[in-house]
């Protein structure tokens, strides 16, 4: 059996270096086959970079870290759904 991603612990347990090197393990080891294309992923990591919502890496509407949410296919942007359509 393998070892849980998340220890299930509070922000204020946690030493902030470890929760990042965390959440980037998660993005690099999320499965190829739920991502969207790597063209993709940065078209829309662009998209937030401009978004007045964006904040520490979070979306204020939805609480997501945005460069997680960026990866999945399925998803789309909590403000304007059709945002992250292509043209």
């Amino acid at each position: 059996m393998s070892k849980p991603f998340c220890k299930k612990c509070l922000l204020d347990e946690l030493n902030e270096d470890d929760y990042i090197r965390s959440l980037k393990d998660y993005i690099s080891s999320y499965p190829q086959e739920k991502r969207c294309s790597e063209n993709e992923y940065h078209k829309r990591l662009n998209i937030c970079m401009k978004c007045e919502h964006l904040s520490n890496a979070m979306c204020a509407l939805c609480g997501c870290y945005v460069e997680l949410r960026a990866l999945k296919r399925e998803m789309y942007c909590p403000d304007f759904k059709d945002r992250w359509k292509d043209d």
